[in-house]
């Protein structure tokens, strides 16, 4: 016979039979019950020092682990407080459950009563909430359906009055299959074949949505003989291969944005060609043709006029489009990948390997050459995380990783502040590799607080401050037409952030010079021994760049 039990109950044990990996967030009275039967049932649990960190943390732990992240919070006021990481996770299309509490129907005069729902819609997210006990597991399975088969942020709403109620305990008995695969029409991936026949210089470019598809995508590459390079989200998915250029757009290095806009055809595979990964269409020269692949018909051409569209999983279109073209070209085709352009790019694809003059001073240190030093430095087995700002491009093109795993972006909501939230979660979805943290100095103070959950949680973390003493990227844009009276908005006075670090518990270096880095030494030492459980933050008084080069870029879309 059928048990009863508390809807707050059911929820928690059907999230966990679901399978979700790991729980984070911050507790009070409207969560307390869901958040303790979800630990009672096994799922780790972070609480984080503020709402906004813990949903940021769900994000990376989602996109870094391949299992569904939570975050729990209040009703009301938890939830506002959360809003901008789960805009960012909404925006990234990253399956997530937002698990929330909520004022009864009746207390209309409650401080805690907002539109939750509303709120939840305005950033992109999917609203669900369990509408009465009858429907609590239903609605549960509904949600995280939502979450994981159409690639959804949803928050799901649990009414205080309905989460003491009892209903029949069903969660036990809960299963979500598959989703299955979209395959390619024929014609479409027949279509694609023709066209990659036909073309001399192919550059195939993959995001998100094609990371689960590298040996299919380099298959094809390999037959079609097309360079590759990735969207800055798939940093790292080619690595090892002699054409694989890094990343398209911003971030590209000179010789990488050559070769791109010298391409006769570039496929775009699970990436939205966006501004971002196209200098805002400045990498598709005239005549070029563009074939964007997607899961999600409303993708294509979303951002700019394609030639074809093929409605598919990568993996599968990318093996039936090389199935056609084996058809009308047996032979593997050399076209764009020769030996020459595998030595150009061996030598002059990445920006660490491009000569540019070392402006640093007496007292402050140029990013280029503090990167450089750090990726020799810091173990090679790492996962980046990069928060946004001037500063964002060094670490992201300079700090090598290992694959697509080791490199984790939450820059769809271009928000700051974001990037030590951002390491945490990464860190625990991928704890056996040493988590780096790329951040400006306004982003890391702006969200300092989840530094005591790093030093709590013992995460041996390298925080790379790039520290100007200001919100950089306001001060080079405006730079040119404003006096300095005018931009003392966005300058502030010098922080000893290695200080503050101190006191939260990690380890904290000031660097101004190369000579300086010899104090990480002994830490990284400590690490590769097995002995390290303290962060350390570097702060890296860094000299001005005069504006980063994909600065420039980000700000024509503002």
């Amino acid at each position: 016979m059928t048990g009863q039990a508390r809807v707050s109950e059911l929820v928690g044990r059907t999230l966990a039979k679901l399978g979700v990996g790991h729980v984070f967030g911050v507790v009070g009275s409207g969560n307390f019950d869901v958040t303790g039967t979800l630990m009672a049932e096994g799922i780790p649990f972070t609480a984080a020092r503020h709402e906004g960190g813990a949903a940021t943390m769900a994000d990376a732990y989602s996109r870094m682990s391949g299992k569904v992240g939570v975050v729990t919070t209040h009703q009301g006021c938890g939830l506002s407080n959360a809003i901008t990481g789960i805009g960012e996770a909404a925006k990234s299309r990253t399956p997530m459950i937002v698990l929330t509490a909520d004022t009864q129907a009746a207390a209309i005069r409650s401080n805690f009563m907002i539109d939750q729902d509303g709120l939840a819609r305005s950033v992109g997210a999917v609203a669900e909430r369990i509408h009465s006990p009858a429907t609590a597991v239903a609605d549960t399975l509904r949600a995280f359906r939502t979450a994981v088969n159409e690639r959804r942020t949803v928050v799901l709403s649990l009414p205080l009055d309905i989460q003491s109620a009892t209903a029949a305990d069903e969660a036990g008995a809960v299963v979500v299959p598959e989703p299955l695969k979209v395959r390619p029409a024929a014609t479409g991936a027949e279509h694609l074949a023709a066209l990659i026949a036909t073309a001399e210089r192919p550059v195939f470019v993959t995001g998100r949505g094609g990371r689960g598809a590298r040996d299919e995508i380099l298959d094809l590459a390999h037959h079609a003989g097309a360079l590759v390079a990735t969207s800055a989200v798939a940093n790292g998915l080619f690595n090892g291969d002699s054409h694989n250029l890094g990343i398209s757009g911003g971030f590209s290095s000179p010789l990488t944005a050559e070769f791109i806009s010298g391409a006769d055809l570039i496929v775009g595979w699970g990436c939205a060609l966006n501004m971002w990964t196209m200098r805002h269409g400045r990498l598709i020269s005239a005549g070029t043709t563009v074939v964007q692949v997607d899961v999600e018909d409303s993708a294509l051409g979303a951002n700019r006029p394609i030639t074809l569209g093929v409605l598919g999983d990568s993996a599968l279109t990318a093996k039936d489009v090389l199935d056609a073209l084996r058809g009308v070209q047996p032979e593997p085709a050399e076209k764009y990948r020769t030996e020459a352009n595998a030595l150009a790019i061996k030598h002059k694809a990445r920006w660490r390997d491009v000569d540019t003059e070392d402006l640093s001073t007496a007292t402050s240190i140029d990013p280029r050459v503090l990167t450089r030093e750090l990726d020799t430095l810091l173990p090679a087995e790492r996962i980046v995380a990069i928060d946004s700002g001037n500063f964002m491009g060094y670490p992201s093109q300079y700090l090598a990783v290992p694959d697509e795993f080791g490199f984790c972006f939450t820059q769809a909501f271009q928000a700051i502040g974001l990037g030590l939230y951002t390491a945490i979660g990464a860190a625990l979805a991928q704890p056996h590799r040493l988590p780096v943290l790329g951040a400006g100095d306004g982003g890391f103070l702006m969200g300092i607080s989840e530094l005591e959950t790093a030093a709590r949680l013992k995460l041996p973390l390298v925080c790379i401050v790039y520290n100007d003493a200001a919100y950089g990227a306001e001060v080079h844009h405006f730079a040119p037409q404003h006096s300095e009276a005018e931009l003392a908005s966005v300058v502030f006075p010098e922080t000893d952030i290695a200080a503050i670090a101190r006191g939260f518990g990690a380890d904290g270096v000031t660097v101004r010079t190369l000579a300086d880095l010899d104090a990480v030494r002994p830490w990284v030492a400590a690490y590769e021994a097995g002995t390290q459980d303290r962060p350390l933050v570097i702060d890296a008084k860094i000299a001005s760049d005069g504006g980063s080069w994909w600065l420039a870029e980000a700000f024509q879309g503002h």
